[in-house]
């Protein structure tokens, strides 16, 4: 366990180092059990967490306001839209002000090409640790969850074949974040990852470069697929979502219309019995039912979308409670 994490940001998972994302898991082991036994586990006492959202957000905010205040804290709702933030407010004034007043920033900014270096200019002007609640790029606290989930029901990751899949939905066009970080992650821990989307939603090259490399170091595989019922077969972890091809449409209505083409893309009943008998289904929320997911398989017995919405709130508090205490 490393016990150093104090002031860190967490703004990438690849800025941490494998035994640090270990003490993550551990932490959060034992708060969740802490929480089971309803043991007090206090250690933010009078500590306050300022949480900037520039995107709407259910999971995220509940989650982290609930997290901070089961610590002994405070979490301090502020809404872009709705303060002088929206007015000229900048990154550096925003790290400098809500650093002095508050004990840790976290920040939801997934504006595509803007929301990931908005977190750093606060993170370099900021004297108190800046946590990622989801950028453009990445979304670490959900994959954190993500894996928690995944060695709740396994045991290790290693050497498990997690499909992260691509899948259509119409309600709006939505980042890339978690596809990202969750291949960059699950290399790491040594799953076999398979990649597979359609041609136009590739993710960031350097981002699959990296997680290439991170499978060759950990001893996995790393695979990329554009057949939606390969990636299936004899799949441990069924992670189909969607997400927009923001590396080639230039409006909300170019990829809106590019999805269309790949409407069959959901996973239902039929897919998900290609997947290993134990397989599990994962999705970060909300689902478009019945078009990205079928409402058998998202409400059904391979499905673990509650266990992994539950573990954001202990993963969350494991890192709040390392890097503010």
């Amino acid at each position: 366990m490393q016990t150093g994490l104090r002031g860190r940001d967490l703004i990438s998972l690849q800025e941490w180092t494998n035994d640090e994302i270990d003490t993550v898991f551990e932490t959060a082991a034992r708060l969740k059990l802490d929480r089971a036994l309803g043991q007090p586990h206090a250690y933010l006492r009078d500590k306050v967490l300022a949480m900037l959202f520039f995107f709407s957000s259910t999971r995220t905010r509940a989650s982290f306001e609930a997290g901070i205040a089961q610590l002994g804290g405070h979490g301090q709702f502020i809404e872009s839209r709705t303060t002088q933030i929206s007015h000229g407010d900048t990154p550096r004034e925003i790290g400098e002000i809500l650093g002095r007043y508050n004990d840790g920033i976290a920040i939801r900014h997934v504006d595509w090409g803007v929301g990931n270096g908005y977190i750093r200019a606060v993170a370099e002007a900021s004297r108190v640790p800046v946590l990622n609640m989801q950028c453009d790029l990445f979304h670490p606290f959900q994959v954190l969850a993500d894996l928690l989930t995944i060695k709740e029901r396994f045991g290790s990751p290693r050497g498990r074949t997690i499909t992260v899949s691509w899948a259509y939905a119409k309600s709006y066009q939505k980042p890339m974040s978690v596809p990202q970080d969750l291949i960059l992650l699950a290399t790491r821990l040594g799953m076999n990852v398979r990649l597979v989307h359609p041609p136009e939603f590739e993710l960031m090259p350097d981002i699959v470069g990296q997680a290439e490399e991170n499978a060759r170091r950990a001893g996995g595989a790393f695979e990329r697929l554009d057949d939606f019922d390969a990636g299936m077969r004899d799949s441990d972890v069924i992670y189909a979502k969607s997400w927009g091809p923001l590396r080639v449409a230039k409006s909300d209505e170019e990829g809106a219309a590019i999805g269309a083409k790949y409407t069959d893309w959901i996973t239902d009943e039929r897919r998900i019995d290609l997947a290993n008998e134990d397989a599990i289904y994962m999705h970060p929320l909300p689902a478009d039912r019945n078009v990205e997911v079928a409402d058998a398989v998202i409400d059904g017995p391979h499905s673990v979308v509650y266990d992994e919405a539950e573990n954001r709130l202990h993963v969350q508090k494991a890192v709040m409670a390392l890097t503010m205490g």
